[in-house]
């Protein structure tokens, strides 16, 4: 007996394979896998809307070298999905040649139509970003070395 996978699954999967072969030519599709009002939050961007969502790509491929996620986990139930990922980048100006990796996790929400109506990215932007910068990476981790003490 062959089984059908929930359209939840099905639209997982079209969400995962979306950004795990993101490109600066394919934000432009991102219509097909956002609502058009759907809502996108990070530690640095709160938008609405599917060109709000598709300016912050185009900023992430300008402003960094070879941007790409990779999906490591997923968790899907009923309408909802948490995906954990890698994300891997090099920046422009500081270090470009050192492959950077942010560890983070994303929160979705489908509508009916398999389309996103949230998404909600996780990531600890001190640890993760901050402390591999210059002079704020060492206010970053004195900061956290106080804290733990």
């Amino acid at each position: 007996m062959i089984t059908t996978p929930p359209p939840s699954a099905v639209a997982v999967a079209r969400v995962v394979t979306f950004f795990e072969t993101l490109t600066l030519s394919s934000v432009a599709d991102i219509g097909q896998i956002y609502d058009a009002q759907a809502r996108f939050k990070d530690p640095f961007n709160e938008v609405t809307g599917v060109p709000a969502i598709e300016g912050i790509f185009r900023h992430m491929f300008a402003s960094l070298h070879e941007p790409r996620f990779v999906v490591t986990e997923q968790v899907v139930q009923g309408a909802q999905c948490f995906l954990t990922w890698e994300f891997h980048f090099r920046l422009r100006s500081y270090r470009p040649s050192q492959p950077q990796v942010i560890l983070g996790a994303s929160h979705l929400v489908f509508a009916a139509t398999g389309l996103v109506t949230l998404h909600r990215d996780y990531w600890d932007a001190a640890e993760e970003l901050y402390e591999k910068l210059p002079i704020l990476g060492g206010l970053m981790r004195w900061l956290k070395r106080r804290a733990n003490h």
